[in-house]
């Protein structure tokens, strides 16, 4: 990807410097025909490639001073037309001014916002070349430099207008995603209360179990339930505040390796046990914001599902290690029978959404039991970039 990135910044840059060049001999063109015409003698013709060597300088800055520059190019250009009708100057018509404005006239047509005021430009453009045309060239001439200009803002229209329509949809496509994104973090949210939810009604049942026979054993039960709901409010309210907030989209739970080991302790703390374990050369440095944050939903999901539909489990073992140019996400545990009261819960996130939010960010997903009587999820996820 930088490789690509790379490759479109040095093309963008000589295209530029091609443009430039090919401004540059306009303004060449623009000074021969100038000094042909003056035949020595210093007169108005000067203002012509004087007038291009400023629409150089327009065009140089046009990010900056985009609609100021276009309408200064444009204002100028018509004055010297002006002039160059009364005082019947016969030059060249600007060549190097003329090109900067259809230049200026696809930026505009892309760029510049509300459309009403990109497309009365536009016409002002047009105006003013054709003005040129016809009050600045030699006699004659005024019909076929007008057709040419014409034919050039055409093509600059076109050019402009496709531009403008690709950046558009682009815009959609973009609003779009973010629209699906909020969606997925509602879901999200409805699967991180899920989690702690389900860690509250297992604690509820052993508080309840445990009553009868150790009531001092109660209290530190109920403690427990108050943390997972207080971890659950929290949960919904960092999740609910990236929903308002249309500019946090990326703002998501779960994105760095100690997020992971908090999660397994909390996990563990309410049972089972969970051997968690990184192994070297994995850092979160290699590994990109998106792949960070659907690992957490991974772990997380298949501890969830452990405890939903394994409730009798005694020992979760999970680790994480590179493997074949990317990091392999292990999690297995002996299969057990399932508690209808946690299993009426919902699945929430489910084996079908991990597969596909795995192979989303470019990875594979591969769960299922095996030989020696565990069930076991498997997912792999790229690197970004060496570490």
């Amino acid at each position: 990807m930088r490789k690509t990135q790379r490759i479109a910044s040095w093309v963008q840059r000589l295209s530029e410097i091609a443009l430039v060049c090919w401004l540059g001999l306009l303004l060449l063109v623009d000074t021969v025909g100038s000094v042909y015409r003056a035949a020595g003698i210093v007169r108005g013709q000067f203002l012509v490639p004087l007038l291009g060597l400023l629409a150089v300088g327009t065009y140089l800055l046009r990010r900056r001073f985009r609609v100021e520059g276009f309408i200064l190019l444009a204002a100028m250009s018509a004055v010297v037309s002006f002039a160059a009708g009364f005082l019947n100057w016969q030059g060249s018509p600007g060549f190097a001014e003329a090109g900067v404005l259809l230049l200026l006239t696809v930026g505009v047509l892309r760029w510049v916002k509300p459309l009403r005021l990109a497309l009365v430009l536009s016409g002002v453009s047009m105006v003013v070349l054709q003005m040129a045309a016809g009050l600045r060239g030699p006699n004659g001439t005024e019909v076929a430099f007008g057709f040419l200009f014409f034919v050039a803002w055409a093509v600059a229209i076109a050019i402009g207008g496709y531009l403008r329509y690709q950046l558009e949809r682009r815009e959609e496509a973009v609003h779009a995603v973010r629209r699906a994104e909020r969606l997925e973090l509602a879901r999200e949210l409805h699967d991180l209360v899920a989690h702690h939810i389900t860690g509250i009604v297992v604690q509820a049942q052993a508080a309840k179990t445990v009553a009868a026979q150790k009531p001092q054993a109660v209290e530190p039960a109920l403690e427990a339930i108050a943390n997972a709901g207080a971890d659950a409010l929290t949960s919904m309210r960092r999740l609910v505040g990236v929903l308002r907030a249309e500019d946090d989209a990326s703002r998501q739970a779960g994105t760095t390796f100690a997020d992971l080991r908090l999660m397994v302790e909390k996990f563990s703390a309410a049972g089972p046990q969970v051997s968690f374990e990184i192994g070297q050369g994995v850092t979160e440095s290699a590994l990109a914001p998106e792949v960070l944050t659907t690992l957490h939903r991974v772990l997380q999901e298949s501890l969830t599902n452990i405890r939903k539909h394994a409730p009798n489990t005694w020992w979760v073992q999970a680790d994480l290690k590179a493997a074949d140019r990317g990091v392999l996400l292990h999690v297995r545990n002996p299969r057990s029978s399932s508690d209808p009261r946690v299993s009426r819960l919902g699945g929430g996130f489910g084996l079908v959404g991990m597969t596909e939010r795995v192979k989303a960010v470019g990875g594979d997903l591969q769960a299922g039991p095996t030989h020696e009587g565990t069930w076991e999820v498997r997912a792999w996820f790229p690197l970004e970039r060496s570490a």
